[in-house]
């Protein structure tokens, strides 16, 4: 898919691609080694590609989410809940251990993403945004 964009893209003379990877690429997790090993590739595939790209007038740029208020992560949190506490319903106590004790909303990732499209980032090329509330950082899981 990004061979067919970048290149109508590089017809046009500009353009961005913005991948949305997820966090888990950066802080690899055991019990999700498959998504972890995908999302790693795919932080590799924009750095590299986002490098060389600007000879094109083309921005490439990758945004991690970390835990965000979506209905997956929602299921997640209900069964973590029933095994913890054997109540599905108590699932946002989940949230309690996650920096500002919630999960990030959908808006808080499309707005950082809108800026990113934008040419208010017109020198942002070649790297990762993460949106985590620097759980990455202190190496805290969802």
């Amino acid at each position: 898919m990004t061979r067919t964009f970048y290149s109508a893209m590089k017809k046009r003379g500009r353009g961005v691609i913005i991948n949305i990877i997820g966090a888990a690429g950066e802080r690899l997790e055991a019990d999700y080694i498959a998504g972890s090993t995908g999302n790693a590739g795919l932080i590799a595939f924009t750095r590299a590609l986002g490098s060389t790209s600007p000879a094109d007038n083309i921005r490439v740029i990758g945004v991690n989410p970390g835990p965000i208020d979506t209905d997956r992560l929602q299921s997640i949190m209900k069964k973590r809940a029933q095994n913890c506490f054997g109540d599905a319903n108590r699932w946002l106590e989940m949230y309690a251990s996650l920096p500002f004790g919630r999960a990030g909303n959908p808006k808080e990732i499309a707005d950082m993403v809108a800026f990113l499209a934008s040419d208010l980032a017109a020198y942002t090329t070649g790297t990762i945004i993460t949106i985590d509330a620097g759980a990455s950082s202190k190496g805290i899981n969802s």
